[in-house]
């Protein structure tokens, strides 16, 4: 019975964290819509305008713009997971980390209930583009789509994980984007979200190697569009090894934190 309550108080508090993001999330529409604009901006404009002249030969006889699909997933979640962590810095200025740190909550219910928070808003954002994606022709299975939840999910609290590292130790919103910039765009480019990972410079097959967001590109390909560098399975044990080590990760810079 004791430990029915304790459970029922601990879910609780993560709740009430997670609904808090939630509702700043819903509030600022214009981050919304800014969110989804930018990978619709890569998608149609990019994909079209790349696509218009290179041959589909290069990309497993793929449309470019359906070739690129999983990584316009995965660059929305990148964005929106990393940047995550400035709301942290948010927090701490106007003195609501500092009563959350006070309350009877423990350092890594904060950080669970936060990172639960990045990781509804990516959702929210892969969602609408899964929407898009019918209505340029892609096909989803019930499946697929579990599939594609299960690899979101996991990217999402890797990166979300990752953006609340950083923002727990900075001061200052404007550091946070100048050392946030250094690592979202090589995470991005590295992904092969726009080339196929085949045939690359030894170099650059390395570099792409040990980026996360490679296996969630890789993984998103092989369940939409049927075609990938690695076995799905490979996908998803390094992509989950990666959230486990970038979730601990967040969690002991957590309990580091100063609340000012």
């Amino acid at each position: 019975m004791s430990n029915t309550i304790d459970a029922s108080i601990y879910f609780g508090k993560i709740y009430a964290l997670w609904l808090r993001e939630f509702k700043v999330f819903f509030r600022e529409k214009s981050r919304l819509v800014a969110s989804t604009f930018t990978p619709l901006l890569w998608l149609f404009v990019i994909g079209n305008g790349f696509g218009s002249s290179t041959s589909s030969t290069a990309f497993h006889a793929l449309d470019y713009q359906k070739f690129i699909f999983p990584g316009i997933i995965c660059m929305s979640v990148i964005f929106s997971a990393v940047f995550f962590g400035s709301y942290i810095i948010w927090d701490r200025k106007f003195d609501f980390l500092k009563s959350v740190m006070v309350a009877p909550v423990s350092r890594g219910t904060i950080f669970t209930g936060k990172v639960l928070g990045g990781m509804t808003n990516s959702l929210i954002q892969t969602g609408i583009l899964l929407v898009v994606g019918v209505i340029i022709g892609m096909q989803f299975t019930p499946l697929g789509i579990i599939e594609t939840v299960a690899v979101i999910l996991l990217l999402s609290f890797a990166l979300t994980s990752l953006g609340l590292t950083i923002g727990s130790y900075m001061t200052s919103l404007e550091g946070f984007q100048m050392i946030v910039s250094f690592v979202v765009f090589p995470l991005f480019f590295l992904s092969g979200a726009l080339f196929p990972l085949d045939k690359l410079p030894a170099w650059l097959s390395i570099l792409t190697t040990i980026d996360p967001a490679t296996y969630s590109v890789d993984a998103l390909r092989n369940i939409i569009l049927g075609i990938g560098s690695i076995p799905l399975g490979i996908d998803m044990l390094i992509l989950t090894l990666y959230t486990v080590g970038l979730g601990l990760l967040g969690t002991l810079s957590f309990r580091r934190m100063k609340a000012i």
